[in-house]
């Protein structure tokens, strides 16, 4: 199998970007030298000290990162007047991150989330073979790398700076073994916030078996800014024509469907709350941006019209989880004292498909050893 890895072309997807304005990448300065990066130590997991770094741009925008989960704490995008508000859901409180309550609720706000980020169906996989049994954490299935996944561990983690922006590096080895899983993977993620108000993620990685491998950001956004309300007044646009149709599991059915005359089409902008209750449960599903194309291009779009934020997602992934906070309960209190309530925030995670080692047609997941596990998202945020 083929992972995304821009081809290799950088030049290809400097033009895309350049098209629609910035982000794209230009070759690294030193990491070491008159970097501005805030780093300051916010607790201990497992022995391990927590590190959140603080990025900022010329622009004014920021962003706040853990070496816990990887998580994206805050991140602070202007509006049209270039008042700056964190426009993600999180928590003030590094530690909370690592409360019980917290983990049992599982909400993953800003993290990275793996091995497998989305559902495994009954938690199993037959790979050369021989079958290998997951954590059934989310009802009958598997959901983002069981119950210890990459959003709860420590990563090694470092400040690095490009003629891009300032952004980190966070790293972490996953044993064989771990929730499952075959192989040693080395993962690492490098979050860099650009001069172009992008939040930009690079994911990099290799492994010495082979084994499923779709790791992703599950980052909430809420562009009100400061969570002023729900965003089912904000106005989405996915450019996929098709779904990936699930049951009551939310497990795919292996059959991809076309979204025209449905409540599931945003190829032209839609409110998410304009056919939100034609939907049973709410939106919570892949769309099919590709089966090929591997090249970073833009993939959705996202209006607030109170406040002028725009955001938009580009990526080199064939897949993207739109999911519109139907699990958020009003049972956590975030940032700024907000309570999240349900539709608090949405979801663009960026992804192979769900329960894609148990679905042949779907495009696979198997990182070989000698590969390399590569692709790229960028977050762009306008007003």
């Amino acid at each position: 199998m083929k992972f995304n890895k821009l081809l290799g072309i950088v030049g290809a997807a400097s033009i895309i970007l350049g098209v629609i304005g910035g982000c794209a990448p230009k070759q690294k300065k030193s990491t070491n030298e008159n970097m501005d990066i805030k780093k300051e130590i916010v607790g201990q997991v497992d022995g391990k000290d927590v590190y959140q770094f603080t990025l900022t741009n010329a622009g004014g925008m920021s962003a706040k990162v853990l070496s816990y989960g990887a998580i994206v704490t805050h991140l602070y995008a202007p509006d049209r007047d270039g008042k700056m508000e964190n426009v993600v859901l999180g928590f003030d409180d590094p530690a909370q991150y690592w409360t019980e309550p917290y983990i049992n609720d599982a909400p993953y706000f800003g993290s990275v989330v793996g091995r497998y980020g989305n559902r495994i169906a009954q938690g199993k996989f037959t790979l050369n073979g021989k079958e290998y049994q997951l954590a059934t954490n989310n009802g009958p299935n598997h959901l983002h790398g069981g119950l210890k996944g990459f959003d709860k561990v420590v990563w090694d983690a470092e400040p690095v700076m490009t003629e891009e922006g300032q952004g980190v590096k966070l790293t972490y080895n996953s044993v064989d073994g771990e929730e499952g899983y075959p192989g040693n993977l080395t993962i690492s993620i490098t979050y860099t916030l650009t001069k172009d108000n992008c939040l930009k993620c690079d994911y990099s990685g290799t492994i010495d078996q082979p084994c499923p491998v779709n790791v992703t950001h599950h980052g909430y956004f809420n562009l009100t800014g400061g969570a002023k309300t729900n965003v089912l007044g904000h106005e989405m646009q996915i450019m996929a024509d098709r779904y990936t149709v699930v049951d009551e599991t939310l497990i795919p059915t292996g059959e991809l469907r076309p979204v025209a005359g449905t409540p599931m089409d945003f190829t032209e902008p839609h409110t998410i709350g304009e056919r939100i209750d034609q939907v049973e449960g709410g939106y919570d599903h892949n769309y099919v941006l590709s089966d090929d194309v591997t090249e970073l291009r833009p993939v959705a779009t996202v209006k607030e019209p109170v406040s002028g934020r725009s955001l938009e997602v580009l990526t080199t992934e064939p897949g993207v989880q739109f999911y519109s906070g139907n699990f958020l309960l009003g049972n956590l209190t975030g940032s700024g004292g907000v309570v999240y309530n349900k539709h608090w925030g949405f979801c663009l995670e960026t992804q192979h498909y769900p329960d894609s080692p148990n679905q042949p047609t779907f495009p696979s997941t198997i990182l070989e050893p000698g590969e390399k596990y590569s692709h790229t998202t960028v977050y762009r945020f306008g007003n």
